[in-house]
């Protein structure tokens, strides 16, 4: 009552009637809405119903009465312990009423009692007759609730609990930005400028860096902040009150108040509607490049397993396991390549959007990019029937299903996207063997994803996701005559009608091929279902396999209803879309050669209409043609 009439009143109620501060009053912005209670008008169930909802109670003691202190741990203490749980402790505040009345403090009996329940957020002495810190006692009753000490710091032991030390390690290791174990002064006012809105002068990170010096050795060093001297700061902050500021940091980086990473950070909603896929955006590749070079120490454009280790230092757990390795690009060591560990990142935001989110959230990527969340990393592309309808797509992520028989080839054929011929395969170990494989293709000149996922052999088992691409492969093993029957009742049963593009492999070609025991030969199915003839491959060479089927596959995914005459006169070609569209804009090219070779030499030499002039152009453009096309088939084997 004192708190609202600011007056002390002539005449006290047994019981003051409940009330809410407004936010706009209090310090911390926050409604605050008070109870009280009295043995003399209400019930023990009506105070238990009240303890249940509270979030933090204040425990009235008289300072000049002896029995009332004693009474704190004697009666309201164990009565409250015993209606709350002991995981979801109350924070309590012992008030000591009544300081007008007595010339000493009773500090020296209470704080035993503090020291003995860890419940206890502080103690204030006050006097509701003159006032004496009556709006500070219901600051520090906020305070207790919005800044707890508790999850934060041990007093018996006086440092930090060990939950609060990994939730600051992590913010640290965000924090500093080129990963040498120090915040410098740059990295020191953008953590500051993130956490407080504002940088701090150049004398005051002085100070700072000053009073870690003179309590630490190693808490400074080349003149910036370790971890060790980061941690000192924040104890220090707690030490002395300044609860809030450690709290306002773990906030900023997605804590809540048991010091976890909150749903509402790690997943911020996003929505993707049917039939349109998920993407990283520019921003979030940058970021992702950014990551990678902080931690690729060496310099060798790959992860070692010890920087995949330091890189995933700020998650809780592994994300990624010894299958990741062979589902992406390696060097000679199988180390993840810089282009494999961006595949592995669009894999995850293509197939799971949502574990992409928590990584980013792990990684800190609102924080570093200053976004409002993760969610603004990802490009949800437009429903597939539009780009279907505008003959045009800006997705960079293509998938293709692979399906075959057991033994097929399939496990080979997705590890030869990846450059890797049949010797390298017979290493992988059959526990981290990945029905994925990731890697970039190029079509006229534009970088794409194609993603390949090997479908279940189980035919019965084939759901609609097995079935669900942008392209289908079906392969066979020309040395199994029982092989491509597989491949024919698939695409009878699951294909015929589809418009997916679709693509017969006869894997392992460097085998004798020998003749399928089916009703129609490969060929000759293909012929009746004006599907491209089956593609001979193997990925047992010397060297790395032939990437020219993947571009094909990309293109066709790319453009799924383009018609172009095909030249091996097949009458459909999807299939041959990318190599006849390069030969085309080849054989444009030639053309304009020719006639502006035959034209020049036509004006130059007006008067000379002989055959043999026109018998030299002739051979001269078909030089010039071969050439040309020579050329042509360089780059693509450069590329």
């Amino acid at each position: 009552m004192s708190l609202v009439s600011e007056e002390f009143p002539d005449e006290v109620p047994l019981r003051a009637e409940e009330i809410t501060i407004p936010a706009d009053v209090t310090p911390e912005r926050v409604p605050t809405h008070i109870v009280d209670y009295s043995e003399a008008e209400q019930t023990e169930e009506q105070l238990y119903q009240e303890i249940s909802k509270a979030n933090v109670i204040c425990i009235v003691y008289s300072v000049n009465n002896k029995k009332s202190i004693e009474k704190v741990t004697s009666h309201w203490i164990p009565l409250i312990n015993d209606r709350t749980d002991k995981d979801s402790r109350v924070p309590l505040i012992l008030v000591g009423n009544k300081s007008d009345l007595v010339e000493h403090s009773s500090m020296e009996t209470i704080l035993p009692i503090m020291n003995q329940y860890q419940d206890i957020e502080t103690c204030v002495e006050c006097s509701a007759k003159n006032l004496k810190n009556i709006s500070e006692l219901f600051y520090y009753a906020q305070k207790a609730v919005l800044h707890p000490t508790g999850p934060l710091y041990c007093p018996e032991e006086k440092e930090l609990k060990p939950s609060c030390i990994k939730a600051l390690t992590r913010i640290f290791k965000i924090s500093d930005l080129d990963n040498d174990g120090i915040l410098n002064d740059n990295e020191l006012n953008f953590f500051q400028r993130t956490c407080f809105n504002t940088p701090l002068a150049p004398q005051a990170l002085e100070d700072v860096k000053n009073v870690v010096r003179r309590n630490m050795t190693d808490g400074v060093k080349d003149n910036g902040l370790t971890l060790k001297g980061f941690l000192f700061l924040h104890t220090l902050f707690i030490q002395r009150g300044r609860h809030e500021t450690t709290w306002t940091v773990l906030r900023r980086f997605g804590y809540d108040d048991d010091l976890e990473l909150t749903q509402e950070y790690l997943f911020p909603l996003i929505k993707v509607p049917p039939d349109c896929t998920t993407e990283l955006n520019h921003n979030a590749y940058l970021f992702l490049q950014s990551v990678f070079d902080k931690h690729d120490k060496d310099r060798d454009c790959a992860l070692s397993p010890e920087e995949v280790k330091d890189l995933f230092k700020v998650f809780p757990y592994m994300p990624w396991g010894p299958d990741v390795n062979n589902t992406v690009c390696t060097n000679e060591n199988g180390w993840i390549t810089y282009q494999g560990y961006l595949s592995q990142w669009t894999l995850t935001t293509y197939l799971d959007v949502q574990r992409s989110l928590e990584y980013l959230g792990y990684l800190g990527y609102s924080i570093i990019y200053e976004q409002e969340s993760q969610a603004a990393a990802i490009t949800v592309t437009r429903n597939k029937r539009i780009d279907l309808q505008k003959k045009q797509t800006q997705r960079s992520v293509f998938r293709c299903n692979v399906l075959g028989a057991r033994g097929s080839g399939k496990s080979g054929f997705l590890q030869a996207f990846l450059g890797r011929n049949l010797q390298r395969q017979r290493r992988i170990r059959e526990d981290h063997k990945s029905y994925y494989a990731i890697s970039t293709t190029y079509v006229y000149g534009q970088e794409k994803y194609l993603l390949l996922h090997e479908a279940m052999p189980d035919f019965d088992f084939l759901s609609e996701a097995d079935l669900a691409c942008d392209v289908v492969c079906l392969v066979y093993d020309v040395n199994n005559p029982r092989s491509f029957e597989y491949c024919a009742k698939v695409y009878k049963q699951c294909l015929i009608d589809s418009k997916t593009p679709c693509v017969v492999i006869a894997a392992k070609s460097d085998l004798h091929e020998v003749r399928q025991h089916y009703s129609l030969s490969p060929h000759d199915f293909c012929r009746k279902h004006k599907l491209h003839p089956p593609q001979p491959f193997t990925c047992n060479t010397t060297e790395a396999p032939s990437k020219d089927i993947y571009t094909r596959l990309t293109t066709m995914a790319m453009y799924p209803h383009a018609r172009l005459r095909c030249m091996c006169s097949c009458n459909r070609c999807t299939y041959c879309l990318c190599q006849n569209l390069l030969k085309l804009e080849l054989l444009r090219s030639v053309k304009a050669q020719l006639c502006r070779v035959v034209y020049n030499r036509h004006m130059a030499q007006a008067d000379l209409k002989n055959s043999t002039f026109w018998l030299r152009a002739s051979l001269g453009a078909t030089v010039f043609a071969v050439l040309g096309f020579a050329m042509y088939r360089a780059l693509l084997k450069q590329r």
